[in-house]
């Protein structure tokens, strides 16, 4: 019976080191929400995204293709079907999902297909990667507005489809804007962080 209640408290006394823990964590990192977007090539998307205000974290990937693990070698070669993508963790608090659209739509043109500046292929596409049926409709609903204003003279073509698993990209893309200072790149980076 000792050893059980020794047991016990042992059980409890961890169960009380990892609350604490998990509560520490909460503080120190508010409850984020993921949101997933393709406008051409990776490396100025993130940079972008990275300047808003709200959002935590960055990851430049692979998404929405039928390889596991793919290469950039393999992505480049239009065989795996994947979108270099921007996985954004942001702080509903701080910035809402319908400002990242807003940010989104700004960076790129939605009306060509399989292109952003120079870059051809289906991994430059057009894409929104909706998490939750919330983001979709916002996605949807920014989208039927943008068609129906006169801002663009050729229909948008992005795609507004579920998120699939996405597939970090080799670590020498990460924040490549920001590791190399001379990278060129089809997105025209904001100066200041945007509100």
């Amino acid at each position: 019976m000792r050893q059980l209640r020794g047991i016990v408290r042992v059980v409890m006394v961890g169960l009380v080191v990892a609350t604490a823990a998990e509560a520490r964590q909460e503080k120190e990192h508010p409850m984020t929400e993921t949101a997933t977007f393709a406008a051409g090539c990776f490396w100025g998307v993130e940079a972008a995204f990275r300047q808003v205000k709200g959002v935590v974290n960055t990851a430049v990937g692979y998404t929405g293709g039928h390889t596991e693990q793919p290469t950039y070698e393999q992505v480049c070669r239009h065989t795996t079907g994947h979108a270099e993508a921007v996985q954004v963790e942001y702080d509903p608090a701080h910035v809402s999902y319908e400002h990242l659209l807003e940010v989104f739509w700004n960076l790129h043109d939605p009306t060509t297909k399989n292109r952003q500046g120079p870059d051809v292929g289906s991994q430059y596409r057009s894409a929104v990667f909706y998490h939750t049926p919330k983001q979709q409709a916002a996605a949807e609903a920014f989208k039927a507005t943008l068609a129906r204003s006169t801002r663009f003279a050729r229909p948008i073509v992005t795609e507004i489809t579920p998120a699939t698993t996405f597939w970090r990209a080799e670590e020498y893309h990460q924040r490549y804007v920001e590791k190399n200072k001379n990278a060129q790149c089809h997105i025209p980076l904001p100066s200041t962080p945007q509100e």
